[in-house]
């Protein structure tokens, strides 16, 4: 799909909503849009697309060299150091203008400082118009994701060779963003790896002074950004052979896994993905230890709608792409989380991952 395809889509959402004139500073909608993604500076960059008319991206003159001009899309408006790029920006919205939205990742002094400039104006989110225009993934998002989902699969099917005992969490996490970028990630989001008690924290922050050691159940769950997609994986880790309770618990998880991903057909509401694998753990005594919901959307950002999760009654559409990711965690113990990328497909579930789901037993 086009970038003036997207375009037109996202007005005619604006419609819908009755929105005057979108917003969008720095995070993802701005490149799925217009192709660039603005920095995170104190100089304001903003694309301002009314429902009708021109579109006008307003950068500081020093960042216009790296803007690639779109005539066709959007006409280029630069401003100098002594400007006021709000005014500027309020400048171009028509007097008319009642209903604005506003990028959700644009700093608060921007829009704190466009509700000054606006006081006419109503604020909504920007993803309520853009987020429903996104979430369905067209067939070039699809391999890219896929592509990047391939990369993650072969950094876990690497890691399965490597020793673990006696290293820091932190020099893995390390080797883990290296290989990433190896395997062709432009950056590593996240490499978390948690090793015994510490996999029961399911955001643990590497340690760098927890080594590894014999008998250690060890949690990595990484993921980068490959031309513009990203990528979320999680394996475990065991060094020698597991317990029979690890061994057990981990069966109930791989089964909650598998009954998440076989729920996730189209028509089926969020929340019924995140049921399937609950039930399985809540079955096997475990429901208390199951802390999060069993899956976020992935796309240009690692987590993003459609999120599964209870109360969540959106039915999943062709195109919906999403993580399945059940875990247990026993505080002051272990916990373990297993964690593949799937797709919604009218012939039903897809997953794009397909590195060994067993416990990999490491020295």
């Amino acid at each position: 799909m086009t970038f003036a395809v997207r375009i037109a889509r996202v007005r005619a959402r604006m419609a819908e909503l009755d929105v005057d004139a979108l917003l969008l500073s720095v995070g993802p909608d701005l490149p799925y849009l217009i192709g660039y993604e603005a920095m995170p500076l104190e100089r304001l960059t903003m694309l301002v697309l009314a429902r009708t008319g021109d579109a006008r991206l307003v950068v500081p003159r020093l960042e216009a060299p790296r803007v690639e001009r779109r005539p066709e899309l959007f006409e280029l408006v630069e401003w100098e150091e002594t400007d006021d790029p709000i005014a500027l920006v309020a400048g171009l919205l028509s007097p008319s203008a009642r209903r604005v939205a506003i990028g959700d990742h644009t700093w608060a002094r921007f829009v704190l400082g466009l509700q000054r400039a606006l006081p006419s104006c109503a604020f909504v989110a920007a993803s309520d118009v853009v987020g429903p225009v996104r979430m369905v993934k067209e067939a070039d998002e699809i391999a890219a994701l896929a592509r990047a989902a391939h990369a993650v699969d072969a950094v876990a099917r690497e890691m399965r060779s490597v020793t673990f005992a006696g290293r820091t969490e932190l020099d893995v996490h390390r080797e883990l963003v290296e290989r990433m970028l190896a395997a062709g990630h432009e950056r590593a989001n996240f490499a978390i790896v948690a090793a015994g008690a510490n996999a029961a924290s399911p955001h643990h922050d590497p340690s760098a002074t927890r080594a590894i050691g014999d008998r250690d159940i060890v949690l990595c769950d990484f993921g980068g950004q490959m031309h513009g997609y990203c990528s979320d994986i999680t394996r475990m880790f065991h060094v020698g052979e597991p317990t029979a309770e690890i061994a057990d618990v981990y069966s109930v998880l791989v089964e909650a896994q598998e009954a998440g991903v076989r729920a996730a057909t189209v028509g089926t509401p969020c929340q019924d993905v995140d049921a399937a694998s609950r039930r399985v753990i809540a079955q096997a005594g475990f429901g208390e230890y199951f802390v999060h919901r069993v899956g976020h959307g992935i796309g240009a950002e690692a987590h993003e709608d459609p999120y599964l999760v209870a109360g969540n009654t959106r039915p999943l559409e062709p195109g919906h792409v999403f993580s399945v990711e059940p875990g247990i965690y026993f505080p002051g113990r272990f916990g373990m989380r297993l964690e593949d990328i799937v797709v919604a497909t009218a012939d039903g579930p897809l997953r794009l991952n397909d590195a060994s789901r067993a416990i990999a037993i490491v020295a």
